[in-house]
This record gives C-alpha cells, structure tokens and sequence, in this order.
C-alpha cells in the first residue's frame, strides 16, 4: 500500500477513535459527578445512558446557528475548526504502541508542545471575533492561563526528556524499561498533571468559562455544531494529554502482566482521565488572581528547579 495513503487511514481511524471516546468520556464524566454527588448522571437513553451521546448529536445538530450582528464572520466560523483541529492533530504523533502510531517521528514531543500551544488560537479568535465583552474577556483569561501553564508544563516534560536522553514518545517509553518516571520525577509529574488540567479549561481551573461572571466565556456567542465543536476539543485535549501523561511518566504501554501493550496504555490512561473528573467533583473554581499566582508563583519555579535538578543528577551519573 502507498506509505501516504496508509497514513491517512491510519489518521482516519485515529480520529473516529478519539470522536467515539470523547462521547463516552463524557457520558463517564456525567456519572462520575453524579455518583459524588449522590444523584444519577444520564439514565434515559439507552441502556445504563449509553446513548446519550446520539442524542446530543443529534440535538446539535438540529439547533439554529445563530450569528450575532457584527461579528467577524470568518473568523468566527473558523475559530471552532482550529481548537478542534489542534487538539486532533496531537494524537498523529503519539505512540500506542511499539510501531503503532499514525506516525512516530524523531521529536515527538516537541510535536505535541507546538500543537497544544496551536490551540490557544481558536480560543482567543473565537472570543474576539465574536463582539462581545463576555466573549472577549472570557478568550483574554484563556489565553493568559494557557500561555501560564504551558510554561511550568513544558519544563516538566523537559525534565522526563533530560531524564530519558530523547524526545522522541517511543524513545521515552523504552528508557523506562527498568523503572516508571513516575517514581524518579514525581515533582514533574504532579505538575504535569495540574497544568494539563488547566490547559484543559477545566475545574478548578475552568475560569475561561465562569458563568458567574463571564456567562459561558469564549464560547457565549456560539450556538449548535460550532458550540459543539469546543466541547469537543475540551475532551479530545484531555484524553490525549492523559495519553501523553501515561507515556512520559506510566510507562506507556509496559506493564508488569503479559497483556496486550495498547491494554495498559488504555488502563493508564482511564486512571489520569478519572483524577481530572475527581478534582472536577471535589474543588471549588479559584479566583483568577490566585489561579495565576499559582501558576506563576509556584509552578514554573518549581518546574524549573526540578528541571535543573534533573539536569545535575543526570550529569553527574554520567
């Protein structure tokens, strides 16, 4: 088969596999909150609420598009595109297994930083091109906590990389072959684990989206698919961050059974996935003076201490 077009089918099955797991990861998201809340999460379509995500869909899909007067047309219409897009393209590059990956170049990891930072942009246009305070303050805060975080996050990944000796994704994953990150680099991992979920929008971080004062954020103006479109994104991020957090720190697809590789990347990933839904269900927004001297503060010192660190002990053994 010709090498581009076996790309591409691996790119389509790809994203009909992260389409397919954000509708469940957020059917997942919905009971988990609602059994730490003590209510029932979705119980009306189908089975045990399994279709619930067709029913989403489809209620979508049927919702008017409305465009607000004075909007940057294009804009607008694309912003949704270049956050859903971003958030897909990561998973081109990250490995599910050994030579199993729609591909696995060389800087693997530099790949996903560059994307995850691409992301950024659909927010901001989005809320800017859409005329409107809420919108365009909700994108301002968006911005500043990505770029914040994105910082303490990439020095966290650096230090698995000093660590490791590659930034290729496989390469990381065969440089645990004796011992997980996770042990070695705990710093950098809890890290990495709170700015992925800020990168995300999500709780406590959510403040792009505070509907207390920002009523829906950089999103306010958007109706039906495009809506949709950033929900979507949302999740995609999450699930493939949580991939990538499985590969730099878990192992990857290693495990101490003899199963199949892609069964413990699946496991791993549902653990990081789940400790995102369990910080969403236990703590409060913070306010966003203190959500960015947080990240200002204390992550990226911290970040860049472990790093330097890592640095030193990683000279000196060799």
């Amino acid at each position: 088969m010709n090498p581009l077009l076996a790309a591409f089918l691996r790119g389509l099955l790809a994203v009909f596999c992260l389409l397919t797991a954000f509708a469940y990861t957020m059917v997942l998201e919905r009971k988990v909150l609602g059994y730490f809340q003590l209510r029932w999460g979705p119980v009306k379509v189908g089975p045990w609420g399994m279709l619930q995500p067709l029913a989403d869909a489809v209620k979508m899909i049927l919702k008017e598009d409305i465009r607000p007067a004075g909007i940057d047309r294009f804009i607008f219409a694309l912003a949704p595109g270049i956050s859903l897009f971003a958030a897909l393209a990561i998973f081109a590059a990250v490995p599910i297994g050994p030579n199993a990956a729609v591909t696995d170049p060389p800087g693997g990891l530099l790949y996903v930083l560059a994307l995850a930072s691409l992301g950024v942009y659909g927010v901001s246009l989005g809320g800017w091109s859409s005329q409107s305070k809420y919108a365009l303050l909700g994108s301002l805060r968006a911005t500043a906590q990505m770029i914040s975080y994105e910082l303490a996050m990439g020095m966290a990944m650096l230090a698995v990389v000093v660590a490791a000796g590659t930034v290729s994704l496989g390469g990381v994953v065969q440089a645990q072959a004796k011992m997980w990150f996770f042990l070695p680099e705990i710093i950098a991992f809890v890290i990495f684990l709170i700015c992925a979920t800020a990168e995300g929008n999500r709780a406590p971080f959510d403040l792009a989206e505070a509907e207390s004062e920002l009523v829906a954020g950089y999103h306010t103006e958007y109706t039906g698919m495009r809506f949709a479109m950033f929900v979507m994104a949302e999740y995609v991020d999450m699930i493939v961050l949580a991939v990538v957090g499985a590969l730099l720190f878990l192992g990857g697809w290693r495990g101490p059974a003899p199963i199949p590789g892609f069964i413990w990347l699946l496991l791993k990933t549902g653990v990081l996935i789940f400790l995102q839904m369990w910080v969403r269900a236990t703590f409060p927004r913070l306010r966003y003076d203190k959500l960015m001297e947080f990240g200002w503060k204390w992550l990226l010192p911290f970040a860049f201490l472990n790093l330097a660190g890592t640095a030193i002990i990683v000279a000196l053994r060799g």
